[in-house]
């Protein structure tokens, strides 16, 4: 959600470059799988182009820069145009412009980037299938026929399904002609993707034929886009009419009051209204709903603005009347002590203030049981056999100001760190030892410094867990070892925690000083490189020492009366927006590989399934194939079949070398059948897949004669499992 909400800076970038590294990653896999290797194919790339990673990270810095974007608006001519039963909206400024430079700084860079422009020729994108270039040329003609601002807005509930439009000045003529030209374009020129009408068009268009054809109508002044004929034909009706019941509504004055400070993106949503439309609850789940506080909501609204140079996102969402129930549980802003424990290079930390535990857990148990009496019952057992209050010996004792931070997600010894505020560390240590030794986890002591450290070492089947804490000033310090609680307390007492460091300071929303409600903090390069390091080690390496100065992401939340409010600076992803990019983006395209090849063998199970039927009904006397090269076809006469050659399969696994204790591949798996015989005759069979290596795919698979495909999570198998072993595997739904 961080990176959305500098959409405006960065929408071209991703553009670009999350579309860069699909078709780098989609073609590596196609050619990986073509030459039957196993080996990541980003990482494939990375090698043949040593280099690559550093250039994009340049050309993207480069965008930032010497792009310009659009400025700022003070007002809007298309706010007062909506229809009065405007529940959501959403405004971006026209990006033709932006996305025009962006596309002229990428040629240049392929012409002075050697490496660059290598892989660019390499990967097929400048001379065969769906370019880029055009993408983006295309998007620039668009641009031209159009206003400063383009807004989407709908309306929801009533029972209906939600109705939404997408609207835009018109700036020359041409515009009609040029969306059919580029609707026919993307329906291969058979017939238009999307109908193109203009008044006198909509006007003698019938309902009947197909009304959820999306459908574009351009007026002389407006071009307007609905998902059929009726939400364009009533809204077109509206602007005749020169109805400005919009604007004059509350929700309305809010959008133009956010217009007014100057904004470049916006969208808001009428909450309240979208409450009041809901099918009517039972009673008692309204109550419920009232109870926690969100029955009253009122707005959301987003805006992103540039102001004396710097780009802020600011969100609000307010409610009717004063914040109560689990709404007002974020406590109003206050300073965050415990980032004094915090090391400035965290990956990430997130920090809340929350009003008194205690009053939390009093209406979480009121809520709980407001719909089943004996919802606490465990709770109060427990207690009991404890003989310690949940409520006043351990949440009563807790300040409501509470940190995470990670430091590592290597998943066999992350870092970590937790920090709560604390109201009587003498109490809660006692009933930490109560809880601790009823657990029978013993703690080892230490002291340094005036501070008594306490460690535990938690038994583990791979490997024992140590936790380790103390109450420093304040505080419960909690983290993955003792070495790591000793260095909480040093940052905090040498001044050189995070909290301190000129960076974060830096990154703190604009005005609003370093008092909050709560925080969010991620280094984006290292989040990237972590995330990446799992699933492609030598691109997380990479990753980790492309950009060591990158600005950190910083979100502020602030809890008011009547609202709660978040805030944060643009820019701080600038440097490592293309690490992040990368970082959604690979991981999940090799997921989808290992999906892809995992629904691949359940196909081919199922081949070799129906091909025994075949093959046992075709030669009764021999029963099921001992192998799959029975299956196949005859090597040394084609078109000839006989019960050593069936010809049921292809050559690909029914080649002579797929014979018993043999494993033939295709894509990403290893296959193999093993038959259960008696004299010549084979009553049984269990056909087996599993992947050529851990990153090929995660389940292992199976069948016998009973037609049913089973899977099993886990390595790639080194031999056969039996009928038995089979048909204990979980069957796949």
């Amino acid at each position: 959600m961080g990176y959305v909400r500098h959409l405006h800076r960065h929408l071209i970038k991703y553009v670009v470059f999350v579309t860069v590294i699909f078709l780098l990653s989609s073609l590596s896999a196609a050619q990986a799988s073509k030459q039957g290797t196993t080996q990541a194919p980003a990482a494939e790339e990375l090698n043949k182009y040593p280099g690559l990673l550093p250039e994009f990270g340049q050309l993207l810095q480069k965008i930032q820069r010497e792009v310009q974007f659009p400025p700022a608006r003070s007002q809007s001519h298309l706010l007062t145009l909506l229809p009065q039963s405007t529940t959501f909206y959403a405004a971006f400024p026209n990006l033709g412009d932006a996305s025009n430079q962006v596309l002229k700084i990428f040629q240049t860079e392929l012409q002075q980037s050697p490496v660059l422009h290598a892989w660019w020729q390499h990967s097929g994108m400048a001379t065969g299938g769906p370019k880029l270039e055009d993408f983006l040329g295309n998007f620039y003609q668009l641009s031209q026929y159009l206003g400063d601002e383009i807004v989407v807005f709908g309306t929801t509930g009533g029972g209906k399904e939600p109705e939404g439009l997408i609207l835009a000045e018109v700036r020359k003529p041409g515009l009609k002609i040029f969306l059919e030209q580029q609707s026919k374009s993307l329906a291969g020129n058979s017939k238009q993707a999307v109908r193109v009408l203009d008044v006198t068009d909509l006007a003698s268009l019938k309902d009947s034929g197909s009304p959820q054809q999306p459908v574009i109508l351009v007026r002389p002044d407006l071009v307007v886009g609905a998902l059929n004929v009726a939400t364009l034909r009533n809204f077109n009706a509206q602007i005749e009419r020169n109805s400005r019941e919009f604007a004059s509504t509350e929700f309305g004055q809010r959008l133009a009051q956010t217009y007014q400070g100057g904004t470049t993106a916006l969208g808001a949503v009428d909450l309240q209204k979208i409450l009041r439309e809901l099918p009517r609850s039972t009673p008692q789940n309204q109550m419920a709903l009232e109870r926690t506080g969100f029955s009253d909501v009122k707005y959301l609204v987003w805006e992103h603005k540039s102001t004396a140079g710097q780009s802020t996102s600011q969100m609000e969402l307010s409610f009717t009347g004063p914040r109560h129930g689990i709404a007002s549980w974020l406590r109003a802003p206050g300073p965050l002590g415990s980032l004094d424990f915090v090391s400035p290079k965290a990956v990430f930390a997130s920090s809340i203030l929350l009003k008194d535990p205690a009053q939390i857990f009093d209406e979480i148990k009121d809520l709980s049981t407001s719909s089943n009496p004996k919802a606490f019952a465990g709770i109060a057992q427990m207690e009991q056999a404890l003989r310690l209050s949940l409520r006043n010996d351990l949440l009563g004792q807790l300040g409501g100001e509470i940190t995470v931070e990670l430091d590592s997600l290597v998943q066999s010894d992350p870092k970590w760190k937790a920090v709560l505020r604390v109201n009587d560390p003498d109490r809660l240590q006692a009933t930490l030892s109560t809880l601790l030794a009823r657990a029978q986890f013993g703690s080892q002591e230490s002291s340094e410094g005036g501070i008594t450290y306490h460690t535990l070492r938690i038994p583990s089947a791979r490997k024992a867990m140590e936790i380790g804490y103390a109450f420093v000033d304040g505080y419960l310090v909690i983290a993955s070892g003792h070495e790591a609680v000793v260095e909480a307390v040093r940052l905090h007492r040498s001044g050189e925690s995070l909290a301190k460091s000129k960076k974060f300071l830096a990154a703190l929303p604009a005005g609003r000083g370093a008092d909050v409600s709560a925080l969010f903090y991620e280094d984006p390069v290292a989040m990237a490189a972590l995330s990446l390091r799992q699933a492609l080690p030598q691109m997380g390496e990479s990753l980790s020492k492309a950009a060591t100065e990158t600005a950190p992401v910083v979100f502020c939340a602030y809890g008011e009366e009547s609202a709660i409010r978040e805030a944060s600076k643009g820019g701080g992803a600038d440097a490592g927006a293309f690490l992040v990019a990368a970082a959604i983006a690979i991981p999940n395209l090799l997921r989808a590989r290992i999906a892809a090849n995992e629904a691949s063998a359940v196909s081919t199970i199922r081949t070799a399934n129906t091909a025994q039927i075949i093959y046992s009904n075709a030669y009764p006397q021999r029963g099921f194939a001992r192998d799959l090269a029975s299956l196949g076809p005859n090597p040394g006469s084609a078109g000839t079949w006989s019960s050593d050659h069936a010809g049921v399969i292809d050559a690909t696994l029914g080649n002579s070398s797929c014979i018993k204790d043999a494993w033939c591949t295709k894509s990403g798996f290893r296959f193999s059948i093993s038959a259960m015989c008696k004299k010549q005759r084979c009553e049984d069979f269990v056909v087996v897949g599993t992947p050529v290596s851990v990153s090929a795919g995660t389940k292992n698979f199976c069948s016998t004669s009973d037609a049913v495909v089973r899977y099993k999570t886990g390595p790639p198998l080194t031999s056969m499992v039996s009928v038995s072993e089979c048909q204990a595997w979980s069957p796949l739904q």
